[in-house]
């Protein structure tokens, strides 16, 4: 976190009273500051509202808007709603995971992608669908998903 974000996080908080209600609303502007919710910005909520940092982590950990690492620059999507997953949408996980080398949730260590899934895109007719930063990519097949990406082929470990 670095001192100017730092310092509009504290900005912001000039605009609460610091009671525990406030919490989601804080934790969302702060997540509007930085894409994410840093360490260093939830030690800082946490004085501002007299809570612990525990306290800020059970709340931001239990609700699926906030996110406790940064997003990678590309984000890539995959529904698993009903009609995605009747499609073939596990096995489309399971093969972008192997090109990007994540697991759900992951963010590549480059910064270059966070691969998450969701329960619906919206898109049904589509299905099955990912969804890489704006844009819908539907009626996937397994064997189609290495090819939305550019990237070379990684080398078999032995």
């Amino acid at each position: 976190m670095g001192e100017e974000s730092g310092g509009a996080l504290k900005e912001t908080l000039e605009f609460y009273s610091g009671k525990r209600n406030e919490l989601i609303p804080i934790l969302q502007e702060a997540q509007g500051i930085y894409g994410y919710l840093p360490e260093d910005a939830i030690k800082i909520i946490a004085d501002f509202i007299k809570i612990t940092i525990g306290e800020v982590y059970s709340v931001a950990s239990f609700y699926n808007q906030f996110r406790l690492i940064p997003l990678g620059r590309n984000t890539v999507t995959i529904c698993r709603g009903t009609a995605c997953h009747i499609r073939g949408a596990p096995q489309i996980v399971d093969e972008i995971g192997k090109v990007l080398n994540l697991k759900e949730g992951e963010t590549s260590e480059d910064m270059e992608y966070t691969l998450e899934t969701v329960a619906c895109i919206g898109c049904c007719a589509l299905a099955p669908c990912v969804k890489i930063n704006h844009k819908i990519h539907g009626c996937l097949e397994p064997g189609q998903a290495k090819g939305l990406f550019n990237i070379a082929p990684r080398a078999e470990s032995n």
